[in-house]
């Protein structure tokens, strides 16, 4: 028997759009490009041949066109996890249910989701400027921890030689570590980009580490995941969206995967204010590998 989605839980505008994307199951194209600002979607469409459709509501704005031949949207998906989780199923439903009848279809049409990011770097070789491809990513965040078959996906192995190092505080998420789609992450990152570890933070300050007015509950946080290495892997940069895209592209049956410039290295203490400059020269890579 096929599933039948309610209203409730697939929400579905009256034009016949998804809720927050505001997308129409044919205004998807299989290749995705996720971007976190809304404004780095004309820049990377601006590469586009041809466009044939532009949607916005609220942080949500995507652009489908063509590049060379190729049908692709791009899409802001705003910063978190949160967002993403938003995201990564509106995706799925529009690719994977028919909103006519709220069941799913078929036939799954797989997705391929590569997001472009930005990031702070963690590691003496990873200095402003870098392009890193999250080969794994270990989500502070907690969200793929309320999905089933989070422990069939992740790397349990992985996961318990981290929190052991960290002496992991109980009262916090469980993190969860994720590999991207090997086919793609060989596709998108070449041999041009640091394959790397990427910690995911459910937030810009205390979960990064960043002290201001409020002191941080362990103050050695950078310096344990700065010394952690397991297998011959390092941590390499934190950001705050890559576990949560791969995690659920795995548990859905899609190929995503995450690369990012570096704008800051908090071992070097610099950042890179004037990025938006800079970052479209790792556009038009995955642009030409997607």
């Amino acid at each position: 028997m096929k599933k039948y989605f309610a209203e409730s839980e697939l929400i579905i505008n009256q034009d016949r759009s998804i809720f927050h994307l505001h997308l129409k199951p044919e205004q998807l194209a299989d290749r995705v490009i996720l971007v976190g600002d809304p404004g780095r979607v004309a820049l990377v469409a601006s590469h586009f041949d041809k466009k044939e459709c532009e949607v916005s509501n609220r942080e949500f704005t995507t652009i489908t066109g063509v590049y060379r031949g190729k049908r692709i949207t791009v899409l802001s998906t705003g910063i978190g996890c949160d967002n993403i989780d938003i995201v990564v199923n509106e995706l799925d439903a529009l690719a994977n249910i028919d909103f006519r009848t709220r069941e799913e279809c078929k036939l799954l049409r797989q997705l391929t989701l590569v997001r472009i990011g930005t990031c702070g770097g963690l590691q003496p070789d990873t200095p402003v400027g870098t392009f890193i491809a999250s080969e794994k990513s270990i989500g502070f965040d907690g969200l793929l921890n309320f999905y089933a078959g989070r422990n069939d996906v992740c790397d349990l192995a992985f996961e318990e030689a981290f929190t052991r190092h960290m002496n992991w505080n109980q009262q916090l998420c469980a993190p969860y570590v994720i590999d991207a789609d090997a086919e793609l992450l060989d596709c998108i990152a070449s041999i041009d980009m640091v394959r790397g570890v990427t910690i995911a933070c459910g937030g810009f300050f205390g979960p990064q580490g960043r002290e201001l007015r409020i002191p941080l509950a362990d103050s050695q946080q950078n310096e344990k995941i700065e010394s952690f290495e397991y297998n011959g892997y390092r941590i390499t940069n934190f950001e705050m969206e890559s576990s949560a895209l791969a995690g659920l592209a795995r548990l859905m049956g899609h190929k995503a995967m995450t690369c990012c410039m570096v704008i800051a290295n908090r071992l070097a203490k610099g950042a890179n204010t004037n990025y938006k400059n800079s970052i479209n020269g790792l556009i038009e890579r995955v642009l030409e590998r997607i």
